[in-house]
């Protein structure tokens, strides 16, 4: 690739955008289009307000003189959300930002995607190779939108990076794994003491070096990556690690996993312990061999930096 200078993000106000965007800003010039302002922004990036944020033109100024754009924004895993709402924002709004790329020039298009187009679960680690296998509406819309951005890409020549990641953690996560770590911090009883399953999960600042990295890597161009923290855990190993990092925590209570499951049947929780009790590991082998990218945050680190003091920078 050529020099690149600037870098258009999108969801630069949430989880993950907002890190990223914090990573950038010390090399890149950096624009956030954001659907409202942040209260707290960070230094140095130009926040662009588009309130018609699908309909976005091709003439429009903020994705002019745009060298990468990481697309990042999207409607997360919410119940009671079709899958048409899906397909609106995270396939259309993805194909129609990709177009008014390329027809700007844009060198490369990195989109965040998911590890739910492998899979819910997996009796042995996702493979990049593998065939697609999209369940839920959340994953079915981001698999439809990287067939339209590869299509686009061979359309145009604009390059399109695809990252899957399984669940992202980190210092206010959200969803199930911010549930989880509120449990802990609160010093209840856990019934999570005897799940003997394995999951890949990736550290927020994980995720972050490996989009950094796809940004100018050359050998990045048009593929598809796997991330994680290339260490893999049981829900209870992840609890003990989450008690050791703040010095004290639950008892964890080695509730069976048949009774768990019955249990959180009964209570409407079916969704959270299939997740916290099931496989789903991921081989990140193509990545590291490709980009040649490793982890920069050991799981443990990873962990330990959930429950730090919060920088509002």
């Amino acid at each position: 690739m050529t020099v690149i200078n600037k870098i258009l993000i999108t969801g630069a106000t949430g989880f993950i955008g907002r890190e990223l965007a914090r990573k950038l800003v010390k090399t890149y010039s950096v624009v956030a289009l954001v659907r409202s302002m942040p209260i707290t922004p960070v230094p140095s990036v130009n926040y662009v307000q588009l309130s018609n944020f699908e309909d976005l033109a091709a003439d429009d100024v903020s994705i002019q003189d745009i060298d990468v754009v990481i697309h990042i924004a999207a409607k997360a895993h919410l119940q009671g959300v079709s899958l048409a709402e899906f397909r609106l924002a995270n396939t259309e709004l993805s194909i129609n930002l990709a177009r008014a790329a390329a027809k700007n020039g844009v060198k490369r298009f990195i989109f965040l995607s998911s590890i739910g187009v492998n899979g819910v679960s997996s009796q042995t680690p996702f493979h990049i190779d593998d065939l697609s296998s999209p369940t839920e509406e959340y994953a079915i819309s981001k698999f439809e939108a990287e067939v339209a951005l590869k299509a686009i890409a061979a359309e145009t020549g604009m390059e399109v990076v695809i990252i899957r990641p399984p669940l992202v953690y980190g210092k206010n996560a959200p969803g199930n794994f911010g549930k989880l770590t509120k449990l802990v911090e609160q010093n209840w009883l856990v019934p999570l003491g005897a799940i003997n399953n394995k999951r890949s999960l990736v550290a927020l600042d994980n995720l972050v070096d490996l989009i950094n990295t796809c940004i100018s890597h050359p050998k990045a161009a048009n593929q598809t990556f796997l991330v994680s923290d290339d260490h893999d855990l049981s829900t209870t190993e992840l609890v003990k690690l989450m008690r050791d990092a703040i010095g004290r925590g639950p008892v964890l209570l080695p509730v069976p996993t048949p009774l768990l499951k019955f249990t959180a049947k009964l209570l409407g929780k079916k969704n959270l312990i299939d997740r916290l009790c099931g496989n789903l590991q991921v081989d990140i082998n193509h990545t590291k061999q490709t980009l040649g990218w490793s982890p920069k945050v050991t799981v443990e680190e990873g962990i330990k930096r959930c429950f730090e003091k919060e920088d509002i920078c």
